[in-house]
């Protein structure tokens, strides 16, 4: 029934947006530490400029959002994967390469260091997000590369204030990407001379892209028919190079 009812309203949205008006509903998956892209001003930008369109967010892991993505429960999202990984079965595009770099908290002995090498960080107890997740990957891929190994003495499903709580209790450190840590308070980032990288990447279902959700990458620069295209220039270029 669920599904005769989403049907109908994607034809409902289909129809209206022939007459050129767009409505319908916009579900928007991210990563809790998405940073290539404001997306709080991206979806307030689009609302004011298409309030007939009901906009819903959910927050979750790559993998997650990738195969609602592909099942068509979310209409577009944002990811960060591992350079070794690529979203596969929906479209997609990079946002930005990132870095990144040890949380710590302000009185731990690394507070005051400019850069440390993964060796040196594999003292020290870890807090991060459960094996086989993206945002763990690209840290274990990172120690073996580097022939050191450490332990993640707690886990967590998503970085939250939880992590960020046992970060400042000098409870244990993290690594975070670097344009996300801006908006940590109470936490010292100190750079990693071979940290993990990570690309951010936009992905949208090719064969059932609802008129809404084709605005809103329209918005951002970009169509249904675009894949990876470093050199293209666009406006979302010039806000995700950093």
């Amino acid at each position: 029934a669920r599904q005769c009812l989403d049907a109908a309203e994607r034809a409902t949205a289909a129809v209206a947006a022939a007459v050129g008006e767009i409505r319908g509903r916009l579900t928007v998956g991210v990563i809790p530490t998405v940073a290539a892209v404001d997306i709080p001003s991206a979806l307030h930008a689009f609302h004011r400029k298409y309030p007939q369109v009901r906009i819903g967010l959910r927050v979750g892991g790559s993998e997650q959002l990738i195969e609602q993505v592909k099942e068509g429960a979310v209409d577009v999202a944002f990811l960060g994967l591992p350079v070794t990984a690529r979203p596969e079965g929906v479209g997609s595009r990079e946002l930005a390469h990132d870095r990144l770099v040890a949380v710590v908290a302000p009185d731990h002995p690394l507070a005051g260091e400019t850069e440390v090498d993964l060796a040196r960080l594999a003292v020290e107890a870890f807090v991060d997000l459960p094996p086989g997740t993206a945002g763990r990957t690209q840290s274990d891929l990172a120690f073996a590369a580097a022939g050191v190994q450490r332990e993640v003495a707690f886990e967590v499903t998503t970085v939250d204030i939880l992590m960020l709580r046992l970060i400042r209790q000098n409870l244990a450190v993290a690594l975070l990407a670097s344009m996300y840590t801006p908006h940590l308070t109470g936490v010292v980032t100190v750079g990693v001379r071979d940290a993990p990288t990570r690309i951010e990447h936009l992905i949208w279902n090719r064969s059932s892209l609802s008129p809404a959700a084709s605005a809103f990458l329209t918005e951002l620069n970009l169509s249904a028919d675009d894949a990876l295209c470093p050199g293209r220039d666009s406006a979302l270029d010039r806000r995700t190079d950093r």
